[in-house]
């Protein structure tokens, strides 16, 4: 390579990486250092953001719970804006254990997901119930479907828009079977295993009839959890709820209907609602919302950096994450 063009090589290379410092810089410039640094909320990485006034001795906390329930460990310095599971179990437990939050509200927007999630959220809500005596109101968004119904059921009242997309009442359990389309193409599979269901589920071969039978009993018993969840939590007879319980869902309006929910109406209904109910007209409404973290502002800055590029990573972590079946509360189209 002559002198010129590793003169031009150095000047391209000079220009990359400046080009890089000063979308750096400009991240650094516009980033809420306030909101970052925050002593107050250094140790929750959540702020609260007043929607409504009021004495601020006595609060109403709404906390969003958007997309899949599941607790995965995709890369955190790129996604960084999709569901938290702990974050969101940390979020109850500040508002459990603030004394001036007299009750939380919960914008649930999620098609459902994974049964130990739904789970351990459902059996948070209970304890706040039980052991600090807070009500929690739910309030539907677009859908709140299958797990996002799960860990409804509890609260002491659920109020949905009209057109929501609720129930979905049950258990699912996928795989892919690639046998024929190996065999087509002249695919081997070479499977080393101790036991004869240690590859159950497993994508190069059909399923026997003794496989089906064990998973069909575990989807059963985690189905008979949810029917008792809905059981205990909405007074409903048991037959009803598996009458309910097929697999459907149902509009806010139907699900009214149906008493799978109280009352229609947004967000601002629910609060207003449970100002009325709980006897909190004064008090003040505040919504938790994730605070900007290190991880996050690197992740941010570096999505800005690289675009596209930074998406593929983070769908290339996911569908590492779950390429193993697993049973869900899910609702898919």
């Amino acid at each position: 390579m002559n002198k010129k063009r590793w003169i031009a090589l150095a000047v391209a290379v000079a220009l990359f990486f400046a080009s890089l410092g000063f979308q750096f810089l400009t991240s650094l410039v516009t980033t809420n250092y306030e909101a970052m640094f925050s002593l107050e909320d250094l140790d929750d990485d959540f702020n609260e953001k007043v929607i409504e006034e009021g004495s601020g001795m006595s609060k109403i906390a709404v906390l969003r719970l958007n997309g899949v329930i599941q607790n995965t460990t995709a890369n955190t310095l790129i996604n960084t804006s999709s569901y938290n599971h702990k974050r969101f179990l940390d979020m109850l437990d500040k508002a459990a254990e603030d004394p001036r939050v007299n009750g939380i509200i919960l914008r649930v927007n999620t098609p459902g997901g994974g049964v130990v999630e739904s789970a351990e959220i459902h059996a948070k809500i209970v304890e706040i119930q039980e052991e600090y005596e807070k009500p929690i109101y739910v309030s539907m968004g677009n859908t709140a479907a299958s797990g996002g119904y799960y860990i409804s059921a509890p609260a002491d009242k659920i109020v949905a828009h009209n057109a929501t997309l609720t129930g979905s009442i049950g258990v699912i359990m996928e795989s892919f079977n690639f046998a024929e389309f190996a065999d087509e193409h002249g695919i081997d599979f070479n499977t080393i295993k101790s036991g004869e269901y240690k590859d159950i589920m497993s994508m190069s071969r059909e399923m026997t009839e003794d496989e089906r039978e064990i998973l069909q009993t575990m989807i059963d018993d985690m189905y008979d959890d949810f029917v008792q969840v809905i059981v205990e939590g909405r007074d409903m007879s048991e037959d009803r709820v598996r009458e309910l319980g097929d697999g459907r869902v149902y509009t806010g309006a139907q699900a009214q209907e149906a008493d799978l929910v109280d009352r229609l109406g947004s967000l601002n209904d629910t609060i207003t609602m449970m100002k009325e109910d709980q006897e909190l007209g004064n008090a003040q409404v505040v919504e938790y919302e994730q605070g900007l973290t290190i991880n996050q502002f690197l992740g941010g800055t570096m999505r800005s950096m690289f675009g596209a590029e930074s998406d593929l990573i983070g769908i290339k972590d996911l569908l590492r994450e779950n390429n193993a079946p697993r049973a869900m509360y899910l609702y898919s189209k």
